[in-house]
């Protein structure tokens, strides 16, 4: 028998790896020092204008989100969703990403397939400034069904010392400003098709609200935050940062507070957009399990003092990102409340 016969094609893997080289290399910095296919990837170590460096890194995943692109055979925006989870994350303590490697794990590898992905991941590393220095092709079709693709990334950057966000810099009386995000993001889809399924939902029509197939509001990528924020971190008038994916509001502000400092979120300060509602509506999920789940049209969330909120608006206008002041904090015990429309 052959290695072929029993579902792993060497042959496709290398012709696959040939042609994608082209598309990574072009995210390569001057501070790459390898290429694509060596046993380990090098990045040189100077980070200028940063005094005292720290590497901050992370991982995580599309998720379920996958499977609404397989039904779909829409897999141009995958790859973005990745990069940018992936760099809002580590945005939220106060890094820059660097460099970025990814792992797409599959049943049966198809070639034109991966390079729609690796395109969406190169894209969006060009315009997150981060290179795309290395990665992994797993196909294993007793591990993933044969239409399954799993999209996996590991992000590396770094952080001036003294602009690290530390909870101890949040006190009472701030303010917690808002901002939009461009749907669901790559959090809840396991409610999200759930919902659908019961609904007997097909997701290449459309709902009332939108001229989009159902699949393309859905799989509008995983917007980045950090053209608008990390100026912001440089300048340190930001006391906190959370990153609103996978336990929403509560369970991501919660992360960021201080003991004794508590967050109020006031639900009625921003306009949640159309999908939200009406998925929730569809699955008649409760007011505390959305906001638990989903980010509600609320993507990152700053908290900063009130001198340093005309700042942040007026930098945030400038780059044209959507935002509202959403709460503030107050004295109490590590807790994250998120009061009820009215």
């Amino acid at each position: 028998m052959k290695y072929k016969d029993s579902g792993v094609n060497i042959d496709g893997a290398n012709s696959t790896v040939k042609t994608i080289k082209r598309i990574v290399k072009s995210t390569f910095s001057e501070a790459v020092l390898s290429n694509i296919g060596a046993f380990g990837s090098m990045y040189d170590g100077k980070f200028a204008g940063i005094k005292e460096p720290v590497l901050v890194s992370s991982a995580d995943g599309v998720g379920t989100k996958m499977i609404i692109a397989e039904e779909a055979d829409y897999f141009e925006k995958c790859g973005e969703d990745i990069v940018n989870h992936s760099v809002n994350d580590i945005l939220s303590v106060g890094a820059k990403g660097l460099y970025f490697l990814d792992y797409i794990g599959m049943g049966k590898l198809e070639q034109k397939k991966v390079e729609r992905i690796i395109l969406s991941m190169s894209k969006a590393c060009k315009a997150n400034s981060v290179s795309l220095i290395g990665g992994e092709l797993a196909e294993m079709s007793a591990v993933y069904n044969y239409t399954h693709y799993d999209v996996v990334g590991f992000i590396v950057g770094v952080a001036e010392k003294r602009d690290l966000m530390k909870k101890e810099r949040i006190k009472k009386d701030n303010v917690i400003i808002g901002l939009h995000s461009s749907g669901f993001h790559t959090n809840g889809y396991t409610l999200i098709r759930k919902i659908l399924s019961e609904n007997k939902i097909n997701i290449k029509k459309t709902f009332p609200f939108s001229k989009k197939k159902i699949y393309e509001l859905l799989l509008e990528p995983h917007r980045s935050y950090f053209k608008p924020v990390y100026p912001l971190v440089r300048e340190r008038v930001i006391n906190g940062i959370a990153h609103i994916t996978g336990g929403g509001f509560v369970d991501n502000i919660e992360r960021v507070l201080p003991e004794n400092v508590d967050a109020v979120i006031d639900a009625s300060k921003w306009r949640v957009p159309s999908l939200f509602s009406y998925i929730c509506s569809l699955g008649k999920v409760s007011f505390e399990d959305a906001y638990r789940t989903f980010n509600m049209g609320i993507g990152m969330v700053l908290i900063t003092d009130k001198k340093n909120l005309p700042h942040i608006e007026n930098s945030l206008k400038k780059v044209k990102i959507g935002y509202d002041v959403i709460g503030r904090t107050s004295s109490g015990s590590g807790s994250v409340y998120v009061l009820k429309r009215s």
